[in-house]
């Protein structure tokens, strides 16, 4: 079994399950629903409690200043493996806001300890893989910002590619346009069409 397996299945999460963080020092990354973590630890190990599970290890709180009070809570992760045998703990620790003070002078959040349980197994589960390319900051939510596992370097077929379009380019000049979308719709790899297409632009073929 490759290493990667359990990493390379729930790397990814669904747009769906992303949602734009509009405020605060995390303003403009994306947050992501637990639901989903648990729905794609469900399904790459089973239903909780017999493919996964966790306990909570700790939970205390620290004072912070102005009368605020944060919450948080130590979990170990568990998952286990087709001959049903549980790994190691998987460490996490999440944190929340238990009393916080605005304007209005001070708040006390009920679900501070659920939240920070919440977010101690979000830090244990993308020690596994879970939502790996949001950390990673391959992908923003919407889309890819660099390409995964490609080298930058064009493959051999990229540049069989390429003799062919200029080759079509010296017998067919006024069809340019078209050659353009034949690159895209046939070079393998994405840095492929980039490739051909940089090359026809720098010859003037705009």
């Amino acid at each position: 079994m490759s290493n990667s397996k359990y990493w390379d299945a729930m790397r990814t999460p669904p747009k769906g399950a992303l949602k734009k963080i509009s405020f605060g020092n995390l303003k403009g990354k994306s947050d992501i629903n637990p639901q989903w973590r648990m729905q794609v630890m469900t399904e790459t190990f089973g239903p909780c409690g017999i493919g996964w599970k966790y306990e909570k290890v700790k939970e205390w709180t620290i004072a912070g200043p102005h009368e605020t009070v944060a919450a948080f809570v130590d979990v170990n992760l568990y998952i286990s493996d087709s001959e049903k045998t549980w790994s190691e703990p998987i460490p996490g620790t999440g944190g929340s806001m238990l009393i916080v003070k605005d304007k209005n002078g001070l708040h006390m959040n009920d679900e501070a300890f659920k939240m920070a349980t919440t977010d101690a197994l979000s830090v244990a589960m993308k020690q596994v893989g879970v939502a790996a390319d949001i950390y990673m900051g391959i992908m923003d939510g919407s889309k890819y910002q660099t390409p995964r596992n490609v080298s930058s370097q064009p493959q051999q077929s990229d540049v069989d590619a390429k003799i062919q379009a200029e080759d079509l380019m010296a017998k067919h000049p006024e069809m340019i346009q078209d050659l353009k979308e034949w690159c895209k719709k046939t070079m393998p790899t994405p840095n492929g069409p980039q490739t051909v297409i940089a090359e026809l632009n720098k010859q003037g073929m705009k």
